[in-house]
């Protein structure tokens, strides 16, 4: 165990010591502006220092049960086999190192597949891993196609768990074909998109509304699980709430991202993109516009999509997660908040939620009520920036349990109990060193 987790470690300081290399190749790569990449090799160092000090505490020594005089119980953790780590190209280092990272310390094999769209920094990464002294025979890289490579590796009967983050239609593709292998039934830990909203109510305060918003929905091109989608607007401060938003979105700008001027760069490809400015041309015929970015001319040939926001009627006029810069805004009247409350918790996601409200009881009502892993008072919904915080969903969202959180290493491990009878010897020597109570 403990060389285990001195290799997390190392390789926590390799990634620090080339921090410049791996944020300019995620830049590159993934679109990430450099504020994005800073951000995307502090989560991964951090998953590494975090799943350490847990690998060491749990899995370093057994743990003592209570029992009968005479008799020894002892519970530990130990790993499953070979899993399959399936990362994204959202965040292509992160999650990449942190999934494999948790297979490794609880002590599996593990075959890394990191997205076609993202290969290149997830294959410096495992360089680095390798420098750091994890045993090659332990870990195997494998780039290419997610169906081709997903379709021969998840139905071998010698993968004993899968770790995929990605959308919620291929999480579905691989639990069905987890479900129907023969043999042993094996974990499937997914973390998956989100329909994700945000309640504003009239206490708020519009200026940090509306900055927390712009971040929530429009960081990294909104092409993060956690980002912003839906965003509710008590009515009596709704117009002061969009002229504000309208006139931030005006200040945004789209661009290059290895510049520190861009605000926004590009999507990831030109799929993505296509699917965006359908999705735009589809709410330009019913939906109202309150404001769009510009993009300048430069980028207009480029996979460039304009951070945009639209009122709609409801939540349940989105039928799929649009993964982009684009925010749909749904006004309410403060009678109608459990209305609002059953519509979020009726699309059957269950990632985020932001709340801003100066009132403790009614941020406190609706976090009770609204069923998501992960709910955000009077900040951004996108997580923490530096030092792990545990995340993950339910529902649609994904299986749990919370990536970066205590439980997160003991689904890539299975426990083992051993009860020793420690009378068979000839007595028992614990009886005997008791003292004897003075009366």
């Amino acid at each position: 165990m403990e060389d285990r987790a001195a290799c997390l470690e190392r390789y926590a300081e390799l990634m620090e010591a080339n921090m410049q290399e791996l944020m300019a190749i995620c830049c590159r790569e993934a679109g990430k502006t450099i504020q994005d990449g800073i951000d995307e090799v502090r989560e991964a160092v951090d998953f590494c220092r975090y799943y350490a000090l847990q690998g060491r505490s749990r899995f370093g020594k057994a743990l003592a049960l209570p029992g009968p005089t005479g008799e020894s119980n002892e519970l530990y953790m130990e790993g499953r086999g070979v899993f399959l780590c399936i990362s994204p190209w959202n965040f292509p280092l992160a999650i990449f190192t942190g999934q494999v990272m948790a297979a490794l310390v609880a002590g599996n094999a593990v075959i890394a597949k990191p997205a076609e769209q993202t290969s290149l920094v997830a294959q410096r990464a495992f360089e680095l891993m390798l420098e750091a002294g994890f045993p090659p025979d332990v870990i195997q890289f494998l780039p290419g196609d997610g169906a081709t490579i997903g379709g021969k590796l998840t139905p071998d009967p010698r993968i004993a768990g899968v770790a995929f983050t990605g959308s919620t239609q291929v999480a579905h593709i691989l639990n069905r074909t987890l479900a129907q292998r023969e043999g042993a039934i094996v974990p499937f830990i997914a973390e998956t998109g989100g329909q994700n909203a945000m309640v504003v109510d009239s206490s708020a305060l519009p200026e940090q509304v509306v900055r927390d918003v712009i971040q929530s929905a429009f960081a990294s091109a909104g092409q993060r699980c956690s980002a912003l989608r839906v965003l509710y607007i008590q009515k009596e401060v709704a117009e002061r709430t969009e002229s504000l938003l309208a006139g931030a979105m005006q200040e945004l700008m789209v661009g290059n991202p290895e510049r520190h001027s861009t605000d926004v760069g590009p999507v990831i490809d030109q799929e993505a993109r296509d699917g965006l400015k359908a999705h735009l041309t589809e709410l330009g015929k019913h939906a109202r516009l309150v404001s769009q970015a510009p993009i300048p001319e430069a980028c207009r040939d480029g996979y460039f999509v304009p951070p945009s926001a639209y009122a709609i009627s409801s939540i349940n006029e989105l039928k799929d997660e649009h993964f982009g810069p684009v925010l749909h805004i749904v006004r309410y009247t403060a009678e109608k908040l459990d209305d609002v409350i059953d519509e979020i918790n009726a699309a059957g996601y269950g990632l985020t939620l932001g709340i801003h409200s100066r009132s403790e009881s009614t941020a406190a009502y609706i976090e009770r009520r609204v069923k998501v892993g992960n709910t955000y008072v009077n900040r951004n919904q996108i997580g923490a920036v530096v030092g792990v915080q545990p995340f993950g969903g339910r529902g649609l969202s994904g299986t749990g349990p919370k990536a970066g959180g205590p439980h997160y290493l003991l689904r890539f491990a299975t426990e083992r109990t051993r009860t020793i009878n420690t009378t068979a010897v000839g007595g028992n020597a614990s009886l005997l060193s008791l003292g004897i109570e003075k009366v």
